[in-house]
């Protein structure tokens, strides 16, 4: 083969790298973009955040995690604002205190639109005469949504319970 076939020959291989290369990248870069990026919040209640005893919906003070458009929620609200039509993932904790030993009994309830959702009811069993006085409800749910819903956690009791902390945790999963 002469010199001169050689060279054409390199310069064709060269050419096809570097076509290649480049639609390497443009795959990569049209997947990246076609991703959706995660949809999530984290908002924590804090000791002071809910100091009404008994039944009442949970003020969340702090929110830890939060991105994506589909969720909001205002600082020191119990309201969390759907902004986006979706499948969602919901998780909580909330913690309850009792004063004083003896009976004690609370629960938990997610409202969407100021509507108890009865399906995620969640009891905690009756503590009776015991010296613990404070007990933790978790519960993961899913639940479809719609834009412009407000969802709450509710605690539920006919005690004089004070709920020093909480958590929830939301993700857009469809």
């Amino acid at each position: 083969m002469c010199c001169e076939c050689n060279n054409i020959l390199k310069a064709i291989l060269v050419s096809i790298a570097i076509i290649f290369v480049i639609i390497l990248v443009i795959v990569i870069i049209n997947n990246q973009s076609d991703r959706e990026m995660p949809n999530i919040l984290v908002a924590i209640a804090r000791n002071g955040d809910n100091t009404t005893l008994g039944t009442t919906t949970i003020r969340f003070s702090q929110n830890q995690i939060i991105e994506g458009t589909a969720l909001s929620h205002q600082e020191g609200s119990d309201e969390i604002n759907i902004n986006e039509t979706g499948i969602y993932q919901i998780s909580y904790q909330l913690f309850g205190v009792q004063d004083v030993t003896g009976t004690f009994n609370f629960n938990a309830i997610l409202s969407v639109n100021n509507q108890a959702l009865e399906d995620t009811f969640n009891e905690s069993p009756v503590i009776r005469n015991s010296t613990s006085n404070r007990m933790t409800l978790t519960s993961t749910v899913i639940l479809r949504l719609e834009a412009g819903d407000i969802l709450k956690l509710n605690g539920v009791s006919i005690e004089d319970i004070r709920y020093d902390n909480a958590r929830i945790d939301i993700e857009k999963i469809g």
